[in-house]
């Protein structure tokens, strides 16, 4: 054996699929695990599926009809996608906080020490996240029906906007993977919050960026979260309310930009890190 065999970590045997087979295997036997344990534990299910019908309701009958939409428009209508994107958004500190935890009670070493490909780890925590994140933006579709939102567009473009919504948690998926990785204890990851608060809130999730300072709503405009928001709009047939910006109006192009180019450098650096622990 060479030694770049040695340092490249341990080797896994080729199955039938060859390696991507059989890194597809791993990938799926660590999302099943994962799965597995909020199966046994329920209370997880609830507080995570949960959480997000309580931010609609409150969002939407609090702020209701305090805000007024430019160019007109119901506010509940135009916050819901917002809110859907939201809590897309603000998944990858959950996975952060997953990933941290397993790291601090030797789970990782542990997967670090079997033949398995190195790739697994990663994209399978993505795969079980994006699972939950299905069943959250069913619940929260559901709860949103409940309190009068309808999808006002086509059916296609309905679809359309919950596929760029899921595309937009996958991404941010590896953000909080890397993060995961990084972080030095459970508690460090209590700290995203300071990231997903600015995150959602300068963005187009509550208001129009025009109805902001002018530095404000141009940073709003430009925010990953943004383009994914307005584009759901549109799809939706709900109130945009755009400011006339060119991310604005090419909000559908850039809700799948933006997270092509997320996964595009984050991916990778998930990997990356998990290959470079403790070495």
């Amino acid at each position: 054996m060479s030694v770049a065999e040695l340092e490249s970590g341990p080797m896994v045997a080729e199955g039938p699929g060859g390696r991507l087979g059989r890194a597809a295997v791993d990938a799926w036997n660590v999302a099943r695990r994962s799965l597995t344990h909020y199966q046994r534990q329920p209370v997880m299910i609830l507080w995570q599926l949960g959480f997000p019908i309580v931010s609609v309701l409150l969002y939407g009958f609090v702020f209701g009809k305090a805000i007024a939409v430019p160019g007109g428009g119901d506010y509940r209508e135009f916050l819901m996608p917002g809110m859907f994107a939201s809590t897309m958004a603000a998944g990858f500190m959950l996975t952060a906080t997953v990933m941290v935890n397993d790291a601090s009670k030797g789970v990782i070493d542990r997967f670090r020490s079997m033949p398995m490909s190195t790739s697994a780890v990663a994209t399978g925590r993505g795969l079980a996240d994006l699972v939950i994140a299905v069943a959250e933006l069913t619940i929260l579709a559901l709860t949103a029906l409940a309190m009068g939102w309808r999808a006002q567009g086509t059916p296609l473009g309905a679809l359309s906007a919950f596929g760029l919504l899921l595309l937009l948690r996958f991404s941010l998926i590896w953000v909080g993977v890397w993060l995961g990785l990084l972080l030095p204890t459970p508690e460090a990851a209590g700290g995203l919050f300071g990231v997903v608060f600015p995150l959602t809130m300068i963005s187009s999730v509550f208001v129009a960026p025009s109805l902001m300072p002018g530095w404000l709503g141009a940073v709003a405009a430009w925010n990953p979260v943004s383009s994914t928001v307005t584009a759901a709009r549109e799809l939706f047939g709900n109130p945009v309310a755009s400011g006339g910006s060119w991310v604005e109006e090419n909000a559908v192009l850039m809700a799948v930009v933006w997270p092509l180019a997320l996964t595009a450098l984050f991916l990778p650096l998930a990997v990356r890190r998990f290959r470079r622990l403790s070495r």
